[in-house]
């Protein structure tokens, strides 16, 4: 299935956000996925005030990622992000209905300014 992932990490050290869409990035990879795209999206003011791990957050560096692989990976990364105290928050949705033909249309991810 394709899948698309958006996470929040705090923000500050672009090298934070590299190492976990790596890790998440190698775990897809061990598990037989197929990484179609990643954007970084850049830091942005999160909606409303978030306090996740014993912080307070305000803004963010958001990212997304593209990949295909099992529904049971899907969770293994969901819960790697869950547990990293770096991550703000994280979304991953089904794209398409898991036909060739729907899941071609899908192109990269992409930020309009």
């Amino acid at each position: 299935m394709l899948y698309e992932l958006i996470g929040i990490v705090r923000p500050g050290n672009l090298a934070e956000v590299k190492e976990i869409v790596l890790t998440a990035g190698q775990l897809i990879l061990q598990q037989k996925g197929v990484i179609r795209g990643i954007s970084n999206w850049g830091v942005f003011l999160l909606p409303k005030a978030t306090s996740v791990h014993q912080m307070r957050h305000h803004s963010g560096h958001y990212f997304a990622m593209r990949f295909d692989a099992s529904a049971a990976t899907q969770e293994a990364v969901r819960n790697m992000l869950a547990l990293d105290p770096r991550m703000i928050r994280h979304a991953s949705v089904k794209l398409g209905d898991g036909k060739l033909t729907t899941m071609s249309r899908f192109g990269a991810p992409t930020w309009s300014s």
